[in-house]
């Protein structure tokens, strides 16, 4: 039962009444008694709307209000489908008329006069007979609503919204910077904030985030929204996406914690996670396993426990903000000051309504933003005296002042936000997406013509403002409901919004007309859809795919032939993102259709909808050839879709089209481009493609010129054509314009006209045959200008800023060319004063322009950032650029200094990165001078380069150092190393790679005490990596290629205090070093008393790991791969080893160290091609933790562990192509298995059988197959070992040759995935043509049979 009353149907009658217009009258005019009904319902819908004007406050009170406000709410759904089937009827019978000629047959002849009006056919004959009881039952229930509604009459209550700074947390917030910034923390630092829902924790933690002084302390920075699904693996992956957002979309959760942990070996790293309630110890030492010294977290949470679990350093406990506090929040947000001295008549009554806030600061926000237009003190003193005060809290925690600030919303804005319950916590969304439902939905009502999308802008942001909805934290661009503003969204919408989420039980009302789902996994089986069989009168089915999903989904047959055809009111219908090719006869029968998202998905139906999404459809050639058909479209979004080659005629019948991203004129169809010209609705981004098929007067007639509402207009020409057509009706206002492929010799002169008042970003690209730029310098706004591919320009000069200009690019920012492979010449006209200043200038870019000579513009003072890449000719000046922060140098001919600042000027330099000059021409005394004070210094490519101290270049004031592809390098050492060895202390990070003559580090690694990250690969002259010791804290180090390396470290002299001095590496990885023998020559301990992670591969003389030690009790995971000479790792594990992860793959082992029993912390254990490996003693495997066991080529590996059943926490077990003779333990398999891989292991397969496979109830993923798995023995299991297995996702069969048939269909239901390999017999029988297996599988989502997609099926 909802809370939504008046929001939900004021707001709603209000529009079921606009849709009594004279055309729908008029239609029905023929139909006496529907006519006369609709004449009614006219009458009685503003009868009702004036009872629900004072029903709901009371309905919260009253249980009777609320029967009758749902009873009445389901009865305005049936008017709003009565309607849309008569629109939909005057719509069909609308195009009839202008497709067909009206029948002249001897038989409509003897059909009377009356019944041969515009109006009248069989069909809507058949209509109008089914209709008219539908509607007279109708007329009856709103007779009776209108009776039962008259009898409460309740006092009218009013409201006010707000929205806050954030005041009050001074204290907090300061004590907790201190506490991040200090460093009297060995390990994980933890703060806490505790404190009930709306009090302020997100805003805290925010707040000590984004400060300033934290960016300087940190290396790096995550938020990870948590909330109520304490999802470690999605957890990890948005951790590891903030750091690296190239990092891999991987779902092995140890694999993510490695990957985690090396990412953060030796930096400094600040993590949010924001509302916590998983109150699970173990989880959370799970989560935090991968942090170490360095990391500070914080976490917001409402429960102590969590708090106490986490360990926190401090825990910050947030009580209620002051009275003080709490008004200065309420007055920045009603009344926009700080407090109410200029406002003494609310003053009072402010302070009343800040009091029933109970301190609680984001009721505060609520209620402000709600008053801020309230101008009336009486509707003030209505807020306090509300009802809604004096109910309890909801046992989510909703406080009454929330629930308050959407009483006063005005109608047509609860609705809305209504609607959004829909999304699950913490989704985002994009303005535009929200407001296209909405207009589907029909929550726009346009006062007038084609202004629905404007509207939507405008209720958008009124939510905005009045916090209801507030901008993502990780993307600018979308937007998100605070937890609490959903559970308000939540309560209000009561049952006519609910959504499908993962773990939940749904509770889905037969009459709910809105819902969503989730996306997750692979694919959807039907188990997933079975709560929406009984949803008949649904209008909303939204699938929400997560921002950072970008695969394609498998979808069940079942929902698209038997589901979604029940749904026959549905207005709303998403399949974005699921691989479906053809779309089956009943769509036509979806009258009430108005949104239809199939981007992603390689389909394109012809459809009577509002909203046409086909987005990133890259097979999509041509749109619908009945295009014009579509009279109501408004919104058509074919962006991504660059197979289309042109339009079909019918465009100008589309005159409500407002939203059009592409407009693609093909060859011989240049006239189509003037349908455009009606359609005077345009609004946003516009691209026109195929100019060279069009001619001056067609476009001209296509009147872009008239098109006032678009911001982004790009025009495109065909690739390499040569042709002359200008568009010259272009609207001045847009602010971003494109132009692509243009054909011409010469621009005309409008580009540059000073007219284009708002035009701020320009980009020109490909326009092979121009010989010179326009001249666009006089354009006033311009701040963004890009040009790209100009095969024939020359020389850049005066034309380009405009003759007699006496002010060119005065809002220039970035300025960027890019591919001018002629261009030789740039006069930049710096003898005239009045020519070329361009004092906003802060980014240059200049790449792939080779035969550019001379040196670049020198009057540019304000430029930060200077990009120069293939440009092999051009003299690059650094003292030309004073304030300059960023330099980049990719290939030029020379770069000076030629003396003109002064020469104790220290540049502002941060960022250095110099390749391939050819000349380098700065004298030593100005190097330091000049590079001294950046922090990132990178030296690629440059060939000539023997020594660093030959050119005057150094480590010393650097924090990054990159050194690549020197081939002539032969030493590090520097003169200032040597005379102030304090000053090169600063590294932190070394990276050398590609310098062959390379063969030895420097001496004074030892003084980089900063220094905690190396890498080193490629540098063939290498033997070791040390001498006596590592840097004395250094954290990860990494090792490629260098096929001479001998010995990590090669203690030439026996130094006793190499084994005192402590090692704090970390992470260390050795890849490809075919010469390696041993980390340590003489076995010293110290290198790895701190390590954690170890990975060693292809180092083919591996022999020895650990010599003459005991395995380091530090170490968390170990990985070796392809070290065929190493035969042991160590004797044995101690009882304190921290191992939690061993991954051993094509190497020597022959056994694995003693007593892994006692490795408490162990969670995989992942063997691979180790054909020495022969058995693991008794019990050795028992660990609590254990999660992952694989054995995978192991062929003398002939038994597992009996202990193996007793592992009740492992979940994976794989066993591949083991001995013949594998057994498994008679005592059975882990109950909590949910992978399970068994292949040529014949008595393991055996004892699965006779153990009873249906007893794996949790298992998801099985892969049976190989040798051993007998035709008998699968088909008795398959006969009643499936019947349990509810869990089931995947099933791969494989190399079973004498198979024929599968487990019953009610068996595969949950099934999202079946893969079958070398199953000849299987696969006959599972064709769709004579299979008899084919009805078992053909609701399965996704099917392949030997690698072909059998499921879903193409179109032929």
């Amino acid at each position: 039962m909802s809370f939504i009353g008046e929001a939900a149907l004021s707001a709603f009658l209000e529009l079921l009444s606009g849709k009594f217009v004279d055309s729908l009258l008029n239609f029905v005019a023929n139909h006496r008694q529907v006519h006369q009904q609709l004449k009614q319902w006219q009458s009685i819908l503003p009868e009702i709307k004036a009872v629900l004007n004072h029903a709901e406050e009371k309905q919260i009170k009253d249980e009777g209000v609320k029967i009758w406000l749902d009873d009445l709410q389901d009865l305005a759904y049936d008017v709003d489908d009565i309607l849309d089937e008569f629109a939909y009827q005057q719509l069909r019978l609308k195009l009839q008329k202008t497709q067909a000629q009206a029948s002249t047959s001897k038989v409509q002849k003897l059909i009377p006069t009356c019944c041969t009006g515009a109006n009248f056919s069989p069909t809507s004959f058949m209509f109008y007979t089914k209709t008219i009881s539908k509607i007279k039952d109708i007329t009856d229930k709103l007779n009776s609503a209108t009776a039962k509604g008259k009898k409460p009459r309740l006092q009218p209550t009013s409201l006010m919204d707000g929205t806050v700074e954030y005041v009050g947390r001074a204290n907090e917030k300061q004590e907790m910077l201190e506490l991040l910034k200090s460093n009297n923390s060995d390990g994980v630092c933890v703060l806490s904030i505790v404190g009930m829902g709306g009090m302020g924790k997100t805003t805290l933690a925010q707040l000590v985030y984004n400060d300033t002084s934290i960016k300087e302390c940190f290396d790096h920075k995550a938020w990870v929204c948590v909330s109520d699904d304490f999802d470690a693996v999605n957890i990890t992956k948005t951790i590891l996406k903030s750091i690296d957002a190239g990092s891999h979309d991987d779902n092995d959760f140890n694999l993510l914690q490695v990957k985690l942990k090396e990412k953060l070996s030796g930096k400094r790293f600040l993590l949010v996670l924001d509302d916590i309630w998983n109150e699970s110890y173990t989880d959370w030492t799970i989560l935090r396993a991968p942090f170490g010294a360095g990391t500070k977290i914080i976490v917001t949470t409402r429960l102590e426990k969590v708090s106490s679990n986490v360990d926190s350093v401090k825990a910050f406990k947030l009580d209620k903000l002051s009275h003080h506090d709490c008004l200065s929040i309420f007055a920045q947000h009603a009344l926009k000051a700080r407090n109410f001295d200029g406002h003494l008549r609310f003053k009072e009554l402010g302070e009343n309504i800040v009091r029933r806030c109970n301190g609680l600061p984001l009721a505060a926000k609520a209620l402000g933003s709600l008053l801020r237009t309230v101008k009336d003190d009486s509707e003030w003193e209505k807020v306090y005296e509300s009802e809604i005060w004096d109910l309890p809290e909801d046992p989510c925690g909703l406080i009454p002042a929330l629930r308050l600030s959407y009483h006063y919303l005005p109608p047509h804005l609860k609705r809305c936000f209504a609607y959004c319950s829909i999304f699950p916590k913490d989704y985002e969304f994009e303005e535009e997406q929200i407001i296209l439902l909405w207009r589907a939905e029909g929550f726009l009502q346009a006062k007038a013509k084609c202004q629905a999308k404007g509207l939507g802008n405008q209720y958008f942001q009124d939510l905005v403002s009045r916090s209801f909805f507030q901008i993502s934290s990780k993307d600018k661009s979308c937007f998100m409901m605070h937890d609490l503003m959903n559970d308000l969204a939540q309560l209000v919408a009561g049952e006519i919004c609910c959504k499908l989420e993962e773990d939940k039980q749904p509770k889905f009302s037969h009459r709910c007309p809105y819902s969503s789902y989730v996306f997750n996994g692979r694919c959807h089986s039907v188990k997933k859809f079975e709560a929406f069989y009984g949803m008949t009168f649904l209008r909303t089915f939204l699938p929400l795919i997560p921002p950072q999903i970008h695969m394609a989904f498998g979808l069940t047959n079942v929902v698209l032939d038997d589901l979604l055809p029940r749904l026959r009111y549905l207005r709303v219908l998403s399949l974005c993102g699921y691989v479906i090719y053809d779309l089956p006869d009943f769509f036509e029968n979806l009258k009430h259709l108005r949104y239809l998202n199939l981007s992603r998905t390689p389909i394109c139906p012809e459809l009577q909808s509002h909203t046409l999404l086909l987005r990133n459809f890259s097979e999509l050639n041509n749109l619908p050839s009945k295009i014009g058909n579509l009279v109501n479209l408004h919104f058509l979004d074919i962006r991504g879709a660059d197979s289309m080659e042109k339009m079909p005629s019918g465009f100008d019948q589309l005159i409500k089209l407002q939203t059009l991203s592409d407009f693609v004129v093909g060859e011989g169809d240049g006239h189509l481009i003037r349908e455009l010209k009606n359609l005077s609705n345009f609004r946003g981004n516009f691209r026109l493609s195929g100019l060279e098929n069009v001619n001056g007067q067609d476009a001209r007639e296509a009147k872009l010129n008239e098109k006032l509402g678009i911001d982004v207009l790009e025009l495109r020409w065909g690739t390499y054509l040569k042709n002359n057509t200008r568009k010259k009706e272009v609207e001045e206002r847009v602010k971003q314009l494109i132009i692509a492929n243009y054909g011409g010799a010469k621009f005309s002169t409008w580009i540059g006209n000073p007219s284009f008042q708002n035009l701020s970003s320009l980009k020109l690209r490909n326009c092979k045959n121009c010989k010179s730029l326009p001249s666009v310098g006089r354009l006033p706004l311009l701040k963004d200008l890009s040009i790209f591919g100009f095969d024939q320009v020359q020389k850049i000069g005066v034309e380009f800023f405009g003759e007699n200009e006496l002010n060119p690019f005065a809002s220039l920012e970035i300025l960027s060319f890019v591919s001018l492979p002629n261009w030789k010449e740039w006069d930049s006209c710096e003898g005239d004063e009045k020519v070329l200043k361009s004092p906003n200038l802060h980014k240059l870019s200049i790449n792939a322009c080779p035969q550019l000579l001379g040196r670049l513009p020198t009057h540019v003072s304000s430029l930060q950032i200077l990009e120069i890449d293939g440009c092999r000719s051009l003299v690059v000046s650094i003292s030309s650029f004073p304030t300059l922060c960023e330099l980049s140098i990719r290939g030029c001919a020379e770069v000076v200094d030629d003396r003109s600042s002064p020469a104790n000027e220290v540049s502002s330099l941060q960022t250095l990165s110099l390749s391939n000059i050819s000349k380098f021409n700065i004298p030593a005394d100005r190097i330091m001078l000049r590079f001294g004070n950046s922090e990132h210094f990178r030296i690629v490519g440059w060939e000539e380069l023997a020594s660093l101290s030959q050119h005057g270049l150094s480590f010393v004031g650097h924090r990054f150092i990159t050194i690549e592809y020197c081939p002539q390098l032969h030493s590090l050492e520097t003169e200032e190393a040597k005379l102030q060895p304090d000053k090169i202390s600063h590294v932190e990070s070394l990276v050398i790679g590609g310098c062959d003559r390379l063969n030895r580090l420097p001496k004074f690694l030892l003084e980089l005490t900063f220094l905690t990250v190396m890498k080193i690969y490629h540098c063939l002259g290498l033997v070791s990596f040390a001498g006596n010791n590592l840097p004395p804290n250094l954290k990860k180090l990494h090792i490629l290629g260098c096929t001479n390396l001998e010995y990590l470290v090669d203690e030439i002299e026996d130094n006793k205090s190499m084994s005192s001095t402590l090692c704090l590496l970390e992470d260390l990885k050795i890849e490809w070093c075919g010469s390696l023998m041993s980390l340590s020559l003489k076995g010293h301990k110290n290198i790895c008393n701190q390590l954690q992670c170890l990975q060693i591969t292809h180092c083919l003389k591996l022999s020895c790991l650990f010599s003459n030690i005991m395995f380091p009790i530090t170490l968390k995971h170990l990985k070796i791969d392809g070290c065929p000479e190493l035969e042991y790792i160590a004797e044995e594990f101690e009882e304190t080893a921290c191992l939690e992860s061993i991954r051993i793959e094509s190497s020597g082992i022959k056994s694995l160290p003693r007593r892994l029993d006692k490795l408490f912390h162990l969670q995989e254990i992942r063997l691979r091609k180790c054909s020495n490996l022969v058995s693991f003693e008794e019990s050795e495997l028992l660990s609590i933790n254990l999660r992952a066991f694989s054995a995978d080529g192991c062929g003398n590996v002939g038994a597992l562990p009996k202990c193996m059943v007793s592992i009740t926490s492992l979940r994976h077990l794989c066993v591949f192509d083991c001995s013949a003779d594998i057994l498994f333990p008679s005592e059975g398999f882990p109950a909590n298995l949910t992978s399970l891989e068994i292949s040529n292991a014949p008595k393991i397969y055996r004892s699965l059988v006779e153990w009873g496979l249906n007893r794996l109830t949790s298992l998801q993923h099985l892969v049976i197959g190989g040798g051993g798995c007998s035709n008998v023995n699968l088909e008795f299991m398959f006969s009643g070992g499936f019947q349990d297995l509810a869990s089931l996702q995947e099933l791969m069969i494989d190399n079973c040759p004498k198979l024929t048939s599968l487990p019953e269909k009610d068996m595969l239901l949950c099934l999202d995935v079946l893969h079958i390999f070398n199953c000849p017999l299987l696969k006959e029988e599972c064709s769709s043509d004579k299979g008899r297996e084919w009805s078992k599988i053909s609701h399965i989502p996704c099917v392949r049979i030997d690698g072909k997609v059998v499921i879903p099926r193409q179109s032929d």
